[in-house]
């Protein structure tokens, strides 16, 4: 990688352009994302595109006068020194105020840049220029703010709130309590008939661990490959993937864990318990974030878990 101390005013220039041509069309994606969801901000990012748009014209005119139509292949990674930006991709999925940070940190980064590569270049037309942008940017470093005070009034603001919130439940609540649910009732089966058919807290342990993971495993690739998430709004399918792998081995481990416990009729004992706390916590979980009634929640989850957990008595004591 160069020192920025090394570049010339030649590339210089040229990187001030590219950096121009990535930011507009990172603020093209981030508008293009939000338009359907939150509309009054993605105006924001529509403004900013037009703004680094101009930038880069006035920073193309003034390197083709000054050095002609060549121009060196370099960009923000070719040149130590600048902040290793998170993918586009993830900052999108974490949702609308992420974005608008990213946005803020982008300008005030660029300013930086446009302070020093002015104190670097001795051509006056060059230096000008950089020096202008370099106010325009500090201007602009609480763009998504201002912006937003003169394009988001507080109507709009509930509506984009709100659309956050569903969006929240679809990307991460929907799938992780799907994991959950599957990690706790699913794996219940398994780790029971293994305590019952060995009366050995180790080997039960041994069992759970397995299920645990094996069943994150599964429910984490079934998760992410189940769509896209461009038609339903779902987000990007690899968090949610994750998400509900973990989710699902959490599930998983939190009754297998009290088998640690030597004392057979301790542990199970103990894992009956925090099974128990388990479907409470999902019913409430589902209560919460998914409009469904407690006590309607509580019965659906309390009589599969119930189902599953006497099969694996039974099974386990053949």
């Amino acid at each position: 990688m160069k020192r920025f101390k090394d570049l010339t005013e030649q590339e210089i220039l040229a990187l001030a352009i590219s950096m121009e041509e990535d930011d507009g069309k990172t603020y093209g994606e981030f508008a293009q994302f939000l338009e359907k969801d939150f509309p009054a901000s993605a105006k924001i990012f529509a403004t900013m595109q037009e703004e680094e748009s101009d930038h880069r014209r006035r920073l193309l005119d003034t390197y083709i006068e000054r050095f002609g139509q060549q121009m060196p292949p370099i960009t923000r990674e070719d040149v130590s020194g600048f902040v290793k930006r998170r993918p586009k991709w993830l900052v999108m999925q974490s949702g609308i105020n992420a974005i608008r940070q990213q946005a803020e940190i982008m300008e005030l980064e660029t300013r930086n840049f446009y302070q020093k590569a002015a104190a670097r270049c001795t051509h006056a037309s060059a230096r000008k220029l950089l020096g202008d942008l370099a106010q325009e940017e500090q201007k602009h470093a609480a763009s998504a703010s201002n912006l937003e005070k003169d394009k988001v009034n507080e109507d709009t603001k509930k509506i984009e709130s709100e659309a956050q919130a569903r969006l929240f439940v679809l990307q991460i609540v929907q799938p992780g309590l799907v994991g959950l649910m599957d990690g706790s009732v699913s794996t219940l089966a398994p780790i029971f008939a293994a305590a019952f058919a060995t009366h050995d807290s180790f080997q039960a342990f041994v069992v759970g661990i397995a299920a645990a993971v094996g069943a994150g495993i599964s429910m984490g690739f079934a998760e992410a490959l189940s769509d896209d998430g461009s038609l339903t709004g779902r987000g990007h399918p690899l968090i949610r993937g994750v998400v509900c792998g973990l989710m699902t081995t959490a599930g998983g481990l939190l009754h297998t864990l009290p088998f640690l416990i030597t004392d057979f009729r301790v542990a199970v004992g103990v894992a009956v318990g925090v099974v128990c706390l388990e479907l409470v916590a999902i019913s409430y979980t589902r209560y919460k974030f998914m409009d469904t009634p407690f006590l309607r929640a509580a019965f659906q989850i309390v009589v599969g878990g119930f189902l599953v957990f006497l099969a694996g008595i039974l099974f386990g004591s053949l």
